[in-house]
C-alpha cells in the first residue's frame, strides 16, 4: 500500500514538535525531532517510488536517492549534521559525561530544524515527480 501521503504528514508534525521543543528549551529533543522529520520526509518519497526504505541514516537515504533523482550536495550535508542527533540526544552514555539535555543548544536545535525543513521542501517537491 502506497502511504507517501501519511509519512509526509508525519514528517511536518515531527517539524512542529521540533519547533515547539526548540522554544520551550528542550534543545536535545528538538535536534531529534529534526532528524525524525526529515527521515520521514525522505522515506515518503520511497514509498512513492513503490521501494520500502531501511535505516535512520538521512544521508545514506539521499545518497540511495541520488541514484534516481538530483539531490542537492548543500541536502547532502545537511543529512550527514542530522544523522548526529539520531541517537546521543537520546541516551547519556553516548556521551563522556553529563545528560543529553545539557549537550545541545538552541544554535545547533535551529540549524537542525531548518535542515529538516529544506529537506521536507525538497521531497515535497519531488514527491509529484516520482511515480
Amino acid at each position: 500500500m502506497e502511504r507517501s501521503k501519511d509519512w509526509l504528514y508525519q514528517a511536518q508534525g515531527d517539524l512542529e514538535h521540533a519547533r515547539s521543543d526548540l522554544e520551550r528549551g528542550y534543545h536535545e529533543w528538538a535536534c531529534f525531532s529534526a532528524q525524525q522529520a526529515a527521515e520521514k520526509a525522505v522515506k515518503a518519497v520511497f514509498q512513492r517510488m513503490g521501494c520500502e526504505a531501511w535505516g535512520h541514516s538521512i544521508a545514506d537515504l539521499l545518497e540511495e536517492l541520488s541514484t534516481s533523482h538530483r539531490v542537492p550536495r548543500e541536502l547532502m550535508d545537511a543529512g550527514l549534521e542530522l544523522d548526529k542527533a539520531y541517537i546521543p540526544t537520546r541516551y547519556p552514555n553516548a556521551h563522556p559525561s553529563g545528560a543529553p539535555r545539557s549537550r545541545y543548544t538552541g544554535g545547533e536545535a535551529g540549524r537542525l530544524i531548518e535542515h529538516a525543513a529544506g529537506i521536507i521542501e525538497f521531497c515535497t517537491g519531488l514527491l509529484p515527480q516520482v511515480q
